[in-house]
């Protein structure tokens, strides 16, 4: 876990051409580290592993790794207001998923004030309307929704946008038409820009959601899976070290246009034992180019 990403990237480069150090900036090229992260929302069940025990470590993560865009799950206003009072130099984007200002669950994207602008953003709900506050989607459990930056590299004028969601934990067809949805709002606000989206997808690579993202006309590759090198663990999932090690799949992803290059992706593996680990979740951090 004290493993420096950054450092581990400038050490790999002289084994793959194509691996990125986000350390090496380029005038006509846009390097940077990205992350998805589901936080584990705040509540009293977790004991040793409440967020109150965590929220130190986490910022001290995000920090240490140097994440330069990120896309987090599970954030309700408090949390993010602990994370912003612990992160100043990183902007956070989004909006709580019930209300559309602060009560429920957000998806922030965030990312560092002094590196990138932002162009515009918003939060659609993933739902026959997408526009309707709070809306539940066609056969899901719960209100779900994507928050999206646009942004632009302030060393070169690169424009690109970032997705974060986090997909039903039941609904099928919800986490399909999701899916479709966000592939439609993405072409019609940055058309064929680079983009990427970042999330909790609820299931694997074997899901009908993740062939819908990665098979349909507009095309998204799995940042990890066409990664040059592939560090630390390969699940994310591990409720706090409890599910059985065979038991523990990857549900967290990144998803890429083609037009991005991908260099390499890390997810640290949890701390043994019964506390000391950032959430329930492994985060994964993945370096990108275009």
């Amino acid at each position: 876990m004290k493993m420096n990403f950054k450092l581990v990237i400038a050490a790999l480069a002289s084994l793959s051409m194509t691996a990125c150090s986000t350390n090496q900036k380029s005038e006509s090229q846009t390097e940077l580290s990205c992350a998805t992260f589901n936080v584990r929302y705040d509540t009293p069940v977790d004991l040793q592993n409440n967020w109150k025990y965590r929220k130190d470590s986490i910022a001290k993560f995000i920090k240490v790794h140097d994440i330069d865009v990120l896309g987090m799950q599970e954030v309700y206003h408090p949390m993010l207001k602990d994370l912003e009072q612990r992160l100043p130099e990183y902007k956070f984007i989004g909006v709580g998923k019930v209300d559309g200002k602060t009560e429920g669950a957000y998806n922030p994207v965030v990312f560092k004030k002094d590196r990138f602008e932002l162009l515009d953003s918003n939060t659609f709900w993933l739902s026959q309307y997408p526009d309707s506050i709070g809306f539940i989607g066609w056969d899901g459990a719960c209100t779900r929704i994507a928050t999206w930056a646009k942004l632009k590299d302030k060393q070169n004028g690169k424009i690109f946008m970032v997705v974060n969601t986090h997909f039903d934990h039941v609904g099928v067809v919800a986490r399909r038409e999701g899916a479709l949805l966000i592939m439609r709002r993405i072409q019609d606000i940055v058309g064929d820009r680079p983009a990427f989206l970042t999330g909790d997808f609820n299931v694997t690579d074997k899901s009908d959601a993740y062939t819908t993202l990665t098979t349909n006309k507009f095309v998204f590759k799995d940042a990890y899976k066409i990664s040059t090198k592939k560090l630390g663990v390969s699940y994310t999932i591990h409720e706090f070290g409890k599910l059985p090690l065979e038991e523990r799949e990857k549900i967290d992803f990144i998803f890429t246009t083609p037009q991005i290059k991908v260099g390499t992706s890390f997810i640290p593996k949890e701390p043994e034992g019964d506390s000391g680990f950032l959430s329930d979740h492994n985060p994964q951090i993945t370096t990108l180019s275009f």
